[in-house]
């Protein structure tokens, strides 16, 4: 099959230009044509070795629609996957909200949405990959070929070696999604409602938006062959804004996907200007978009390490559904910034690269195993003496719950760090595949970012 020998010729000239880094000593990093949905941070060391460009691997190998299933390259957003993945009536279990993240960023990192309350992650779906070591081989693993190292890929955030191929689940979908907006005021009702949604086969997607202490949203998502109506958030209309005040609306499958895509979540609203409806109309294909706001947001870092005295907190964290209510005491209380974008994720079990006594914890936390995952974009950090992205960090982990590590982290020394990550298991699969360090190494790179 020609895709396959393409592939294999692209694999085969990236693996020779990682035994060359390697054989000369050199540290890489991995780089690619679409951003990086990392948080820029001062003093970033994620960038800092010599690149890897992995721009080749952009393509979808294969779908076989008898069986459900995806084979592409790491390289691909989620954008030109869903349009192939449609035109054959199938969609990934999980499509993250922008559509500039890539499937192998996905994996690494960890991608979750509204239909991981019944499916995972977006890892949880995948049936294959296929890796570039450190030493320039070509490896696969899968949960039976090598599931050690196949359940460490995910989280790893490119420390392990390069993501070259994955194999991936795909389910029926339908052209629409109506959606059903429940209100609710207080958190109480709010989490009593998640919970018993969660568990049931009431709808197709679930996600919530924390509006204010007393609006509490619920977005309820429900495939949909014939809507008397279709609603665009691409360009002047400002979807979470419309969820607040409505009860019902209907989006195209894609467009729903990628309905948090024009603001970045609500990432414009740091810069009014942005949702005014003359600057949308003028400069909206410019400056809105995920893909654009995080590259402006790049390029402009020194400015605004220049005029604040801390980066914003954009984070995700997950909290066990058992502990949430004590983390909504304190987030009302003492973090206070709104909206608040709520995801329910089914753990089916612990990930092997977080350390064991904090696992067994975190197990006990997860009712139903259910985490939520509650992200927090764009909430100034300026006050003296109190950094909310550290106490943001400080009361997850006090809850049993994990941070993503693309964002501002706050481990102050190694055993902070290995209290919530696995460091024999993550060591071992280092010293296995990458043995002289060609890749980042976890902690260095991400523990230590302030």
């Amino acid at each position: 099959m020609q895709q396959i020998r393409d592939h294999e010729q692209r694999v085969a000239r990236i693996a020779a230009e990682v035994r060359q880094r390697a054989a000369s000593g050199q540290k890489v990093h991995i780089t690619k044509k679409s951003v990086h949905h990392v948080v820029p941070v001062p003093g970033d060391r994620r960038f800092s070795n010599e690149p890897v460009d992995i721009s080749p691997l952009g393509h979808v190998v294969s779908i076989d629609q008898a069986a459900r299933t995806c084979t592409c390259e790491p390289g691909v957003t989620f954008r030109e996957l869903l349009r192939q993945t449609l035109a054959h009536g199938l969609i990934p279990t999980v499509v993250p909200e922008l559509e500039g993240i890539t499937v192998g960023g996905a994996v690494a990192g960890c991608s979750v949405e509204s239909m991981s309350y019944r499916y995972g992650g977006f890892h949880d779906s995948c049936l294959e990959y296929e890796l570039i070591t450190g030493e320039g081989a070509v490896v696969t693993c899968s949960p039976t070929e090598d599931p050690e190292l196949f359940h460490l890929i995910h989280g790893s955030y490119g420390t392990l070696g390069v993501l070259s191929l994955v194999t991936f689940r795909l389910i029926p979908a339908k052209p629409y999604v109506r959606m059903e907006y429940r209100h609710l005021s207080s958190y109480d009702e709010y989490h009593q409602a998640l919970q018993e949604l969660c568990n049931s086969d009431y709808c197709d997607f679930i996600d919530g938006i924390i509006h204010s202490p007393r609006q509490h949203t619920l977005c309820l998502g429900h495939w949909e062959e014939d809507p008397p109506y279709v609603s665009d958030y691409s360009g002047e209309e400002i979807y979470y804004k419309s969820a607040a005040r409505r009860t019902e609306d209907y989006l195209r499958t894609e467009d729903y996907c990628f309905r948090y895509d024009t603001e970045c979540h609500w990432l414009s609203r740091t810069i009014p200007p942005l949702e005014w409806k003359p600057v949308r109309r003028l400069l909206g294909k410019h400056l809105l978009g995920s893909t654009n706001l995080i590259y402006w947001s790049t390029k402009m870092g020194w400015l605004a390490a220049k005029l604040q005295r801390r980066p914003d907190v954009v984070v995700d964290v997950f909290i066990p559904m058992r502990e949430m209510p004590r983390f909504w005491d304190w987030y009302e209380r003492d973090f206070d910034f709104y909206p608040l974008w709520i995801v329910p994720y089914r753990v089916k079990a612990v990930y092997p690269w977080i350390a064991d006594d904090f696992g067994r914890e975190m197990e006990q936390a997860m009712t139903d195993d259910l985490i939520i995952d509650c992200a927090v974009y764009g909430r100034r950090n300026n006050e003296r003496g109190k950094d909310y992205s550290r106490l943001l960090q400080q009361k997850t982990h006090e809850l049993w719950g994990i941070k993503t590590l693309i964002s501002r982290n706050h481990y102050d020394t190694p055993a902070d760090f290995w209290h919530v990550y696995n460091q024999e298991n993550i060591e071992a699969a280092k010293a296995r595949i990458d043995p002289k360090g060609v890749f980042p190494d976890l902690y260095g790179t991400y523990g230590l970012v302030e």
